[in-house]
């Protein structure tokens, strides 16, 4: 097994898993937030359809065999992420090694690049409860830090932002109808 001891810190690792997950089309992303199972995924996104992806960051050999003993981990139906991966250097873990149905990326001369491609099934319904827990917690947290305005008035801000400019919204800036969101488009069949 190759293993470039480059030294790269799990913290700069999240930030790469976010940029993917950006990339790999996730409009939500979220890092190293906790869930009510006591996961706290280091980078999880979701695309249309509520399809939601997992990345898992592991530095060294250590930390990725010691993440095999978790509750989740040893139960994967209470894990979240219908696709997981972990995101490690270049060879410090092998596809032999991984979890069933679990992906692998390494950061290879700064690039995040698909080794391994997850399976797309993997969330049950109890890790779908999970990830909704996790994003309802995380809201109220933006709630708490713009109180007295509840979520609904933060998002309404433009509207506020038109109404002071005579009906026209400052330059560079789209009315809310107009502005891109696929989690508002409607699902296409299967």
């Amino acid at each position: 097994m190759r293993y470039n001891m480059k030294v790269m810190t799990h913290t700069q690792l999240v930030e790469k898993a976010v940029r993917w997950l950006r990339s790999y089309r996730c409009g939500v992303v979220l890092s190293e937030q906790a869930c009510a199972s006591g996961e706290m995924p280091d980078a999880i996104g979701w695309k249309q359809a509520c399809h939601s992806v997992l990345v898992e960051c592991k530095v060294t050999r250590a930390d990725f065999l010691a993440d095999r003993g978790k509750p989740f981990r040893l139960k994967p139906d209470k894990g979240v992420g219908g696709e997981r991966f972990y995101l490690t250097p270049p060879g410090l873990v092998n596809v032999e090694e991984l979890p069933s149905g679990w992906g692998l990326l390494e950061l290879r001369r700064g690039r995040v690049e698909l080794v391994h491609a997850s399976a797309k099934n993997l969330r049950t319904t109890t890790g779908f409860r999970y990830e909704m827990n996790l994003l309802l917690a995380s809201l109220r947290r933006v709630e708490v830090r713009i109180e007295p305005q509840s979520i609904t008035d933060f998002l309404r801000w433009k509207n506020r932002m038109a109404e002071y400019n005579r009906g026209t919204l400052p330059e560079g800036l789209q009315a809310t109808e107009e502005e891109p969101n696929a989690f508002l488009e409607p699902e296409l069949p299967g």
